[in-house]
Parts: structure tokens; C-alpha cells; sequence
């Protein structure tokens, strides 16, 4: 193969995955989202126009840090097309991420997004892991930002003695969010003991002691 044609093949790769980074493009002005109406599609189906508002592109959800009482010390808010129907189909979202002085995003993925934050206030120790097992992590601190790469595991620690707080953004109206202690220990129906116990090499009473501790809170 010539030069010219390999870097032509090049190009037309790099183009091919830069389309499909993301949600898929919309087909028309907006498609606001009617979660209501119980047709399956890859989103959600679509409200009359005629039925559209402001709206269903508003949320004023992230202009104030959220209230935290878990024991990792954070909390996420969601402005995905859940909160905003008007994200339906334009593959964006937005998160606010409290944290208490030494609060965690403990490790976990978002299948669909890459994400990037955004610091607003304080500072934090992030990080995420490649395929290799290789561990890319920094401190960053007010007015700076990191990004995660789609589907790799990650993290936010904030390793300060004052609270801290980022805007994430994704490049999916949906992105979901994969915590790992929480899908292995805290499933329904739980991972088999012995399982948990090999793959972690610990002991089944151990294995028991973790699952109490992330078993979800009975209201």
C-alpha cells in the first residue's frame, strides 16, 4: 500500500471512530423525551412538538452543592435526559460531584461517556485504569480539569481538610454509572459467596461483612 493511500486509511479510521464516540446524531430539530409512552427505542421516544416547553431544557438542579449524608463523603447529581427531556438525543449530559473533606466517588465506569470535570471548588486526587492495569492519576485543584476516558474505571478523592466540588460533563444524555464494590457486593440477585471469595481471595465471613456493609438502606 502506498503512502498516500495508508494515510487516507488513517484518516477515514480516525473519522469513523470519532462518529461513533458518542450518542448517535439527532434527525431533526429536538426530540424531547417521553419516558410515558413505553415505545423502546435506543433513547427515548419522542413528545409531540406541539407539547414542548422551556422546560424540558431547564434544570436548576446544580447550582447548589447537594446535601451528603453517605459515609463516602460524596454525592452526584445527575442533568441527564432524565432530569432534562430536552437532552433527548443530543448526546450531552452534565453532573454536579459534592465532596466532604476525605470524601470518595469510589471506582466505577460509565459504559457510554467519557467524562471530563471540571473543578469548581477545592482540591481532589483522581485517577483511572487502563486495560493494562496501569493507573494514570493526578491532584487538581480549582479552575482545572481531567478527563476519563469512556468505559475505564475511575475515581475522585478529596484528599483536603475543606469541602471540594466539580462539574462533570459527558458526551451522552445518558451516560450510566457502573459502581464496582456496589455491582459485585450489593446485586440482586447477589454474586455467589464463593466467587467473590476466590476472585478477591478472602474468606466467605469477610465476603459477608462487605455485602452487610453495601446492602442498600431500607427506607
Amino acid at each position: 500500500m502506498s503512502p498516500t493511500n495508508w494515510t487516507i486509511l488513517v484518516i477515514l479510521s480516525c473519522a469513523i471512530s470519532f462518529t461513533f464516540a458518542s450518542d448517535p446524531d439527532t434527525l431533526q430539530d429536538l426530540c424531547v423525551a417521553l419516558p410515558s409512552s413505553g415505545v423502546k427505542v435506543n433513547g427515548f421516544a419522542c413528545k409531540a412538538e406541539t407539547n414542548v416547553t422551556e422546560a424540558d431544557f431547564f434544570f436548576g438542579g446544580l447550582s447548589k452543592p447537594g446535601i451528603i449524608n453517605n459515609t463516602l463523603g460524596s454525592l452526584v447529581t445527575a442533568a441527564n435526559v432524565e432530569k432534562v427531556p430536552g437532552l433527548n438525543t443530543l448526546g450531552v449530559s452534565l453532573s454536579r460531584i459534592d465532596y466532604k473533606p476525605s470524601g470518595l466517588n469510589p471506582p466505577h465506569t460509565h459504559p457510554r461517556a467519557t467524562e471530563i470535570v471540571f473543578v469548581l471548588e477545592g482540591e481532589l486526587d483522581v485517577g483511572f485504569i487502563t486495560t493494562s492495569n496501569k493507573l494514570i492519576s493526578k491532584s487538581i485543584k480549582k479552575g482545572e480539569i481531567f478527563v476519563f476516558p469512556k468505559g475505564l474505571v475511575h475515581y475522585q478523592k478529596n484528599n483536603g481538610d475543606k469541602a471540594a466540588s466539580v462539574i462533570s460533563a459527558f458526551n451522552s444524555q445518558l451516560p450510566g454509572t457502573f459502581s464496582i464494590a456496589s455491582a459485585l457486593f450489593a446485586s440482586t440477585p447477589t454474586v455467589p459467596d464463593d466467587v467473590l471469595a476466590q476472585a478477591f481471595q478472602i474468606d466467605s465471613k469477610e465476603v459477608d461483612t462487605i455485602k452487610t456493609k453495601l446492602a442498600p438502606k431500607k427506607t
